[in-house]
């Protein structure tokens, strides 16, 4: 089939839909975006990007834009809680041309970059929309959206997150997010010249980090073990927050003398689960969190939703844009990798809440990270 006759229906504009939404259009493959939110905005703090997540937005033609908007360093600095640092992660090496080490970004700001990717690529966007209903016959499929219209696509993919409509409506098992007995914070602040990579925070009563994200700021996640916690009122978070954060030094205890009720802090409660293959029913798939949601301890959630992107559109150019053929290919080579990431970093978050000894807890990243640089 002729790939500009392939016509594919894309729920959810986050990451996953947007890079999907890119790598798709790179062969001239008509897309319908759409996304629930009629401003098609974004929420929440920092994004920590890996050496092999730049690799991902590199074979997207994407990584010009990521070091743009965020930063790139070298390895992770683990540290007690004093602030003396007590190990070292490296970058994992990666074959092919140099690639920049690990940094971040402000989701806020990659979205503005990608979104404006998408814009521009000829892609079909429709704002304030989800799907009510998915038919197939024939190998087509058939979207009735929620504002009645209805349209015909080859391929419907769903990346629609964590609580993923299109997953309800095609997959017959029953997987819901479940709570991991960890939140998190997130706190934006201004990033002091010696925070120029990623450091731990280990040791203490919870575990800490930062990441730079920018030239001037940097966000600072922690993580608490505890029942899940309630919303709290905006105004509320830097009272909830600054207790958390006595007993450690450096930064640490300078980005918490210095919260206030303007500082800039989201608390999530921590989710996932392990979706067993296939992610696929017919010709609907799910991709990124939809299929493989992830805790950040790997920091890797949004480069494979990016490698998912890349590996749709090669497995559909190699099968001649047929989908019963794509799929299948696309699963053999997503699962292991994907659910990898998912079952190390549950893993590294319970060593967490155990308390066990920094090494314990950065062995596992060291051990994954390596796995993540082999080819995608």
């Amino acid at each position: 089939m002729d790939p500009r006759e392939f016509h594919v229906l894309i729920v959810g504009g986050g990451i996953a839909g947007m890079t999907t939404t890119l790598a798709l259009r790179a062969h001239g493959v008509p897309v319908d975006l759409i996304d629930l939110d009629p401003q098609w905005r974004v929420y929440g703090a920092g994004i920590t990007v890996t050496r092999p997540t730049m690799r991902a937005f590199r074979e997207l033609g994407l990584l010009d834009d990521l070091l743009e908007a965020g930063y790139a360093g070298n390895g992770i600095r683990v540290c007690s809680p004093d602030g003396k640092e007590i190990d070292w992660v490296p970058d994992p090496q990666i074959e092919g041309p140099p690639l920049p080490g690990s940094g971040g970004v402000m989701r806020p700001r990659l979205h503005e970059k990608l979104s404006s990717r998408v814009r521009a690529s000829g892609a079909h966007i429709r704002l304030g929309l989800t799907v009510d209903a998915l038919d197939e016959k024939e190998g087509k499929v058939t979207a009735t959206f929620s504002d009645g219209s209805r349209s015909t696509y080859d391929l419907v993919i769903g990346a629609d997150g964590l609580f993923s409509r299109v997953r309800s409506l095609v997959l017959p098992v029953d997987v819901k997010p479940e709570y991991t007995g960890q939140m998190v914070w997130r706190l934006y602040a201004e990033r002091p010249p010696e925070i120029d990579r990623r450091h731990f925070f280990l040791g203490g009563k919870v575990k800490v980090g930062v990441c730079p994200v920018s030239q001037t700021h940097l966000y600072m996640f922690l993580l608490e073990t505890t029942p899940c916690r309630p919303v709290l009122p905006d105004e509320m978070l830097h009272h909830a927050l600054k207790p958390l954060m006595e007993g450690y030094g450096g930064v640490i205890g300078t980005l918490r003398d210095n919260l206030t009720a303007q500082s800039q802090i989201v608390m999530r409660p921590l989710e996932m689960f392990v979706l067993p293959p296939p992610w696929y029913k017919g010709c609907t798939l799910l991709v990124g969190d939809a299929a493989h949601p992830t805790t950040p301890q790997l920091a890797s959630g949004a480069g494979i939703a990016v490698e998912d992107a890349i590996v749709i559109a090669q497995e559909l150019e190699k099968a001649a844009w047929k989908a019963d053929e794509a799929l299948p290919a696309f699963m053999k080579r997503r699962w292991d990798r994907c659910r990898v990431v998912a079952e190390n970093s549950r893993e590294i978050g319970r060593r967490e809440q155990a308390g066990c000894p920094p090494k314990e807890q950065t062995e596992l990243v060291e051990a994954t990270l390596p796995k993540l640089a082999k080819p995608i």
